[in-house]
């Protein structure tokens, strides 16, 4: 059942909680129903299709709904909706459920928040909805990466009763639902509300254009954070909300606002823009600012942006008149020297100066303890970054080693290990592939699916060891790209991160090859060999190659130490 309220911001709002006493009969009834543990994206979209942020819809979608998000960006009945909502699991896990079944749906501490009724199960063709919701299937993009090395194949619609809400233990006052949203807007007197969308710190430049965007509308400001899951590699979201609560103070009193969004964005920038505004709508806002490259991943691997500057807000402003909020455009804001201020960047007069710091010159400032100027940010803001990201010498780090059975990794790896141990300063940690698969990986074979899983738990460790301050090793052969992605945004989470490749040739390996694998796998004993019988995808861009041909493992080891000094991870 769904709860309706017509608020006067927004439109319908449905709601997916069940009364209490239905709840307290769910309870009862979910230990003979068969659960899916839901990931961490599928809980921040279940909680939003829960409280309503995502109205229309009343669960995840079914394959006609998908089919048509996926290449119209509107549901099967027509209604406008850019974003596939979808409940992706195993083929296991599909077996043993179909039409009419119900599902338990539990957060990760196994409470379960939802039953979903099952109406469709289905198995999609990722790589056409990562080119029909993304613009390519490039996995450089991160929901292009996500869809089609991380989600499960089979995907499961149905209808959702709310049993409870996931539990948040952090800025509970910060966390509102669409209604208490509303009713808080209601009770301020707030009849005009401007959101602002972000995932990234605020500095000047963003205040000076929200501050604008509300002036020009008329509006009360929102700023309305991401808190769920955003680009990796971004800053935590507890520093930053952190920095939202400083640059509040910039604001005239009364004026402005602060709420968290539990989101997991796509990073599909023109239809991600597109879903934002609507999400916008269903809290109450009236209008939306839409910036530069919104919701934009960067670059592909050719080195061009996936998507154009302006691109978003010519697709929302296709779509205004149904939308049911007003875009606010704005282009990027730009610090002009001679007016010792702000102003947008298609202001600038010729002749004036501009100034500007991009945001990887400002992590390299923040990470080297450099002048950050006050025109670029505020100090509060800056002064909780510094806590967070302290100087590179100072971080944790992780240095993964990958190459071919017999290229010299863990050798490389062991006097790396001592050469740091020498120099002292910092705990280190050698995580050798054999010693991982003998002490942490022992039940594991090496299907792709088992290996993927042994470097999973290689890349847990070693992002714990870096959150610590410490120093982690990692020797494995690690074959396949996305696995490695995966480690690398796990280590950048929590600190540095350094890829050695280990390149030395096939022949090579097989010549130094004691136990005999390469023989075995040459006459078809051993099954999925890497480089045999099972293929080693190079890296691409590693901060390291070396070839143990043309240098000794205490040559390659030293080698190494310059990489980190030059990185400054050590001084």
């Amino acid at each position: 059942m769904t709860s309706e309220l017509i608020a006067p911001h927004g439109g319908e709002l449905k709601e997916l909680y069940v009364d209490p006493a239905r709840a307290e009969a769910l309870k009862q009834e979910v230990a003979d129903l068969p659960s899916w543990d839901l990931t961490p994206r599928q809980l921040c979209d279940a909680e939003l299709l829960l409280n309503g942020a995502f109205s229309p819809l009343t669960g995840f979608l079914g394959e006609a709904d998908y089919a048509r998000v996926r290449d119209e960006m509107r549901l099967a009945d027509g209604t406008l909706w850019p974003m596939p909502i979808t409940l992706d699991v195993t083929e296991a896990f599909a077996a043993g459920v179909k039409v009419g079944d119900r599902i338990a749906l539990r957060c990760p501490e196994g409470v379960p928040i939802a039953i979903l009724t099952v109406t469709d199960q289905w198995s999609p063709d990722r790589r056409a909805e990562a080119v029909a919701v993304f613009g390519s299937d490039d996995d450089t993009h991160p929901g292009v990466d996500f869809l089609l090395n991380r989600s499960n194949p089979v995907y499961v619609g149905g209808t959702l009763e709310g049993i409870e809400p996931p539990t948040h233990y952090d800025f509970r006052h910060l966390r509102d639902t669409p209604r208490e949203l509303r009713e808080k807007f209601k009770k301020w007197g707030w009849q005009r509300v401007v959101a602002f969308q972000t995932r990234n710190p605020m500095h000047r430049a963003h205040q000076e254009l929200t501050f604008r965007a509300a002036q020009q509308v008329e509006a009360n400001l929102l700023i309305q954070p991401v808190v769920g899951m955003t680009k990796p590699g971004d800053i935590d979201h507890y520093t930053r909300v952190r920095c939202y609560e400083k640059i509040l103070d910039c604001y005239p009193d009364q004026t402005t606002g602060l709420s968290l969004l539990g989101l997991a964005m796509r990073m599909g920038g023109p239809r991600e823009a597109l879903w934002h505004a609507i999400i916008r709508k269903n809290y109450g806002c009236t209008h939306f600012i839409v910036g530069r490259d919104h919701a934009g991943p960067g670059q592909n691997r050719a080195g061009e942006d996936f998507y154009g500057p302006y691109d978003a807000q010519e697709l929302v402003a296709k779509y205004q008149d149904e939308l049911g909020i007003q875009m606010v455009p704005f282009q990027m804001m730009v610090y002009v020297q001679e007016r010792a201020q702000y102003a947008p960047v298609d202001e600038v007069k010729e002749g004036e100066t501009v100034l500007n710091i991009s945001g990887t010159e400002f992590r390299r400032r923040l990470r080297e303890g450099l002048d950050i100027p006050e025109w670029f940010s505020y100090p509060g803001v800056v002064q909780e970054l510094r806590r967070a990201y302290p100087p590179r010498d100072r971080q944790g780090l992780v240095i993964f080693f990958t190459g071919l059975s017999g290229s010299g990794k863990s050798t490389i790896a062991n006097a790396l290990r001592v050469k740091l141990m020498e120099m002292g300063g910092r705990p280190v940690t050698l995580l050798d592939g054999d010693l991982v698969r003998k002490n942490l990986s022992s039940e594991l074979g090496f299907s792709r699916e088992h290996r993927d899983l042994n470097i999973q738990r290689i890349g847990f460790v070693a992002a714990e060891i870096a959150k610590a301050g410490g120093i982690a090793i990692c020797a494995p052969i690690a074959p396949y790209a996305a696995m490695r992605r995966q480690v690398r945004e796990m280590a950048e989470a929590h600190g540095g991160f350094i890829e050695a490749h280990v390149a030395t040739p096939l022949e090579v390996c097989e010549q130094r090859d004691r136990k005999g694998l390469y023989a075995k796998a040459r006459a078809g004993i051993i099954k999925e060999f890497t480089g045999i019988s099972d293929p080693y995808e190079e890296p691409e861009n590693p901060e390291m190659r070396i070839d143990t041909t043309e240098a000794s493992a205490d040559e390659a080891a030293h080698r190494i130490l310059l990489k980190m000094e030059s990185l400054g991870f050590i001084k």
